[in-house]
């Protein structure tokens, strides 16, 4: 690869490299290796552990309602070759990765998303060693971190009550429950109000056309406040 050519990969990463080489491997095909030159192969299997570790963290760091399951459903989208092909192409990394004559790229063609996925993971690779995991989670989260946002609202979007459940049970040791305040107007546009409840303390209050709805809408309220408060310090069920 031309030096011109690293210098735009570089450019559309975002990252510059000490050593220009690990990138030149990481964009280099099986079929087109040399023995000087080495496939990105190897960096391909260390990438997807990195990928696989930093999208964990930041999963297990930004939703602590989330039991194991919630947070394997996740990643599984996130970490999946369908989304690292995805970023692979926003980056338009195919322009810049050399293959063998048996694999003939024109800007035209498009590869195979497993192998756009192969290339994202290298590149991840080549930051990690080439500057440590900070690098790497950086560009991991700044490419990942609005696909785990997408995965997480449409996944839960109708679920906010199953999520505020996680969280103060972790938390407070205890099963939310909801308590109508107030109801009005007649049954075809009848307003209801809900408060959340956690013990004996009454948290915020959501609004709907149905209970359920009032519900939903007090959870994901509650849920809210109840994350800026565990990231601020401790909160018991007694804290005003």
């Amino acid at each position: 690869m031309t030096v011109a050519e690293l210098a735009a990969c570089q450019a559309a990463l975002g990252y510059s490299f000490r050593d220009p080489g690990l990138l030149d491997r990481a964009l280099t095909h099986a079929s087109s290796k040399s023995e000087t030159q080495p496939c990105n192969e190897r960096l391909e299997f260390l990438g997807d552990s990195v990928v696989g570790m930093l999208v964990g963290e930041f999963l297990y760091r930004s939703y602590p309602e989330y039991d194991e399951g919630d947070l394997t459903k996740v990643k599984s989208v996130v970490v999946s070759a369908q989304t690292l092909a995805d970023e692979s192409r926003r980056l338009k990394l195919s322009r810049f990765y050399r293959v063998g004559k048996g694999m003939l790229h024109t800007p035209e063609e498009a590869f195979p998303r497993s192998l756009d996925a192969n290339i994202f993971e290298a590149v991840v690779g080549a930051i990690y060693l080439d500057s440590g995991l900070g690098e790497a989670r950086r560009f991991v989260l700044a490419c990942l971190s609005r696909h785990v946002e997408a995965v997480v609202s449409d996944h839960h979007r109708k679920n906010w009550k199953s999520m505020l459940q996680h969280l103060s049970q972790r938390q407070f040791n205890a099963t939310p429950t909801y308590r109508v305040t107030r109801e009005e107007g007649p049954d075809h546009v009848k307003v209801f109000e809900v408060v959340a409840m956690i013990g004996e303390r009454a948290l915020c209050m959501g609004q709907g056309r149905s209970k359920k709805e009032a519900e939903q809408a007090a959870a994901a309220a509650t849920l809210l406040e109840l994350r800026g408060a565990i990231d601020t310090g401790p909160l018991t069920e007694g804290d005003g």
